[in-house]
């Protein structure tokens, strides 16, 4: 099944941080990647998330301004799995 893509817009890339806002349409999807850095993401919007990972898929909601953080090294694909548009900022640590 093909999806829409998120919109990934970067804000800061420097020598510590990368800050990226990704903006999801319903049904949308980043696509498969593996984070080469620890990170944190905190919800703009709710984010009714669907996680694709080796081990299966799972969901996850995160409400405007909650935050999560996950090591490097996760591979995943991250799906709006909500009717709404969702948003969230991703910080990763250089």
């Amino acid at each position: 099944m093909s999806r829409p893509a998120a919109i990934a817009t970067q804000l800061i890339d420097d020598a510590r941080v990368r800050v990226t806002r990704f903006d999801f349409v319903a049904g949308a999807e980043i696509g498969w990647h593996e984070h080469g850095y620890d990170y944190v993401i905190t919800a703009v919007t709710e984010c009714q998330i669907l996680l694709e990972d080796d081990s299966g898929e799972r969901r996850v909601t995160v409400g405007p301004g909650e935050s999560y953080r996950r090591d490097a090294g996760i591979k995943h694909n991250v799906i709006n799995d909500g009717d709404a548009a969702m948003s969230f900022v991703e910080v990763e640590l250089k």
